[in-house]
Parts: C-alpha cells; structure tokens; sequence
C-alpha cells in the first residue's frame, strides 16, 4: 500500500503534536518526509527528536525560502502547517497552488485580507484544508454537542461562556511571538479560535453579528508600574531582576526550551522568555465579546489571562431547560513539557437542568491524552482511518473561518467601538 506523504512547515512548540504521531502510531500509512524552517536549530531539533525517541528519519530539511523546492522535490500529498500564525496563509495558498492539500494548525489565519486569500485559492485550485479543533474531540465537549443534538434543551436561546487562563499558561502568551497582535491576532484569535469553534459546534450555527470591549489590564509595564513594581527587565534568562519574579522563564533550565529557543536565538533573534510586564505589547488581556447568530441565539463571552484558576465554564440556555459545564484545567508552559499534560482536565461536571424536572449530572467517560483525550482522537481521525462521525468533528476551512472571523470581528468593534457584521468581512 502507498503511503500518504506529509511535509511539515514550522517546527516550533506545537509541531512536535503532530510529527511524533506520523513517524509512531501512523508510520506503517503515512510517510514525513521533510520539515521547513525558518530557524535551521529548530530543524536539527525536530529532526533529531524524531530519530532519538523514535528511530525514524532522517527527514530532510529546507529553509523557509526552499519552501516552493521542497514540495517539487519530495512530492508531498499533504503539507502541515505549524508556523507561526501570520504565516498560515502564506503556506495554506503556496502548498494549494502547488497541487497539495493542506492542515493546518488553529488558527487558520489572522486577518480577513488573508482569510479571503485563502477562500479563493480553494476556489481556484479545488484542494482541501483541513483546521485542527482538538476541543471538538474531547469527549466533554463532544457530550455537549450530543445533549444539544439529543433536544435535551430544545433550541439554544443563549450562552454565556467564561475561560480563565491563569498566570502560568496564560502569561506565556505575553512570552512568546503572540504578545505582538501582527504575528497572533491577540487571543481573540489565536486562542479564542478554539471556543468560538465550540460555540458554533455545539449549537449548530454560524455567527452573524460581532461586538466586544478588550484592554490590557494587568501585563505590560505600566501596569506593572502602577501596581508598584520597580525592577524590570526584559527576558527572564540570565536576569538578576528575574530570580524573584514567578512570571519569569529561564529557558536554560528546560532542556527542550533550550534546544528550541535559547540555541536557536542566534540564527533569528527570536526570544521566547520576554517579561511579561516589559514594554511592546499590543494584544489585550481582559475581553468581553457578545455574538449574535443565525438561528437567534445569543452569545456572551469572557476571556482573562491572568487569573488564580485555570478552565472554563459555560451556561447554554434553551427552550426546554438549560446545561452548566465547570471544566478545570491543569496550566502548562508551551514546548515545556509532555504533550499529554497540555489541557489536561483537573475536574469536569457537565450538569443539565430541564424546563420541569430535577436536575442530574451527565456523566462523561475519561480518556487519555491532551486536551482532555482530544488531541489523541483528533490524531487518529486526520491520520487514522476515519470513522463515520455523527458529531460532524472533522473542522473545514468553512468552520475555520467562522472560528476566527468572530475574532477577528472582535478586534474590529474594539477598535472602532461599534458592531460588525461577519458577511461584511469576507466573501464566501
């Protein structure tokens, strides 16, 4: 049998997920035959994490400007696409023009400008595009979708969901490449992607109706100033200022932190331990979103990366009773250690009350892996044999872009203070 052959672009934190799955658990039907990087350490990195802990490989590496011999060379079927999230499109259209279907890591992009390039490369050259929602597959979330499907509540009047990020997994945010909103988004889109996908999973419906309030409250200097912080400085690694600081980072203290970022500087500057309350940060940290949908619902949505808890929770009404969901997360650092404990569920309670009648607690099965058992899931449906799903999982770029779009819409009411309408972003 032939085997499916997959290149990878990117090979930062998140890559990892995705190449250590072909080369164990997927080897004998698929075939990673390259990597593409900007940073040449980072690729030596993947590489050699591949050969080590799998004996596989090894796989051939191209710079980012190699990326167009790379697919001539090696002929892939499938490029996946982990690079840094202003790049998606870039290498989403590229792959597509040069005969290759595509996934891509969430979210699909960062702007309407390129969701619309993506959109008509589609068009134009008939190839598929694939999004990785892992929450879909967890199998609390998945129970919800069920629930709704099952008329449990009859129709979805209103939601209001809350997520927590607290200030170890969401200070990373601040770290990283994402504390710059031309490189993420800000968290209405690079993190946000994920509950909005889940609101328009759950509910069955596309939003319409865009309209938000966003600040940053508690990271960047002067709020450090204001709270009556004096020492300063500006990366964790190395610094006295830092000892004492817990939302400091030293990356010499995390091999693979090191290997991936603190060897890797030389060839790109790059800096993945910036203070968190340093100057140069243009994404918020406290937003408030409200959506209206297609079939009428209404949704209200919080988002705060900066607090004691880790998790969500979430309320969906309905005409025939309603459904409370508390899900606890464990916080992790990106690329600081095993994937299986990213999003790892602490508690879980699903709790539905109907219109007349007692309430009772929905019980959920356990699963192991990331994200609740999302990500091992999700694996074995892009690169499994797919089962038939009656839950619909399996994310297009159609529900990519109406993942992002509500943040991306989101941006735009902060900025101008007024609501936005989805169809006024895109042409579908």
């Amino acid at each position: 049998m032939k085997k499916h052959r997959y290149v990878q672009v990117g090979t930062g934190g998140r890559a990892r997920f995705f190449y250590e799955a072909l080369a164990s658990k997927y080897k004998d039907t698929s075939e990673l035959v390259a990597f593409c990087d900007i940073n040449p350490a980072r690729l030596e990195y993947a590489v050699n994490a591949l050969q080590e802990k799998h004996n596989y490989g090894p796989v051939r590496t191209y710079l980012a400007h190699e990326f167009d011999q790379m697919i001539e060379k090696e002929k892939p079927d499938t490029v996946i696409v982990t690079s840094i999230d202003r790049t998606h499109h870039k290498y989403i259209c590229r792959a597509m023009e040069l005969g290759c279907d595509v996934i891509s890591e969430k979210p699909m992009t960062i702007d309407a400008e390129k969701c619309q390039a993506i959109f008509d490369t589609i068009q134009r050259t008939g190839r598929k595009l694939r999004v990785t929602f892992n929450y879909r597959y967890s199998p609390y979330n998945t129970k919800i979708r069920e629930l709704i499907m099952n008329d449990t509540i009859g129709d979805v009047t209103s939601v209001h969901f809350e997520w927590l990020l607290n200030t170890r997994h969401g200070a990373d945010y601040f770290r990283r490449w994402h504390r710059d909103k031309r490189n993420s988004g800000g968290l209405l889109v690079h993190k946000a992607t994920h509950h909005f996908d889940l609101v328009n999973f759950w509910i069955g419906s596309q939003p319409e109706t865009v309209f938000a309030m966003g600040d940053l409250l508690f990271y960047g200097r002067e709020n450090a100033e204001k709270r009556g912080i004096t020492k300063f400085y500006y990366r964790g690694t190395g610094s006295e200022n830092a000892k004492d600081d817990p939302f400091a980072l030293d990356l010499s203290r995390n091999e693979s932190l090191s290997k991936l970022y603190l060897e890797a500087e030389k060839f790109d500057g790059y800096l993945r331990d910036q203070s968190v309350f340093g100057d140069g940060i243009s994404i918020e940290d406290t937003m408030g979103v409200m959506v209206r949908y297609k079939n009428k619902a209404i949704l209200t949505y919080s988002l705060n990366a900066y607090l004691p808890w880790e998790g969500y929770r979430v309320a969906i009404n309905g005409t025939k009773g309603r459904i409370q969901v508390d899900i606890g997360e464990k916080s992790y650092i990106n690329a600081g250690g095993e994937q299986a404990l990213e999003g790892a569920v602490a508690m879980k309670r699903i709790v539905v009350y109907p219109m007349f009648g007692e309430r009772y607690e929905v019980p959920v099965e356990e699963a192991q892996g990331g994200h609740g058992g999302g990500d091992p899931r999700m694996l074995d449906d892009i690169f499994g044999d797919p089962k038939p799903d009656p839950f619909n999982r399996a994310a297009s770029h159609i529900d990519g872009a109406m993942s992002i779009l509500v943040g991306i819409a989101g941006n735009k009411s902060i900025a101008t203070g007024l609501p936005v309408r989805i169809r006024d972003l895109v042409k579908f």
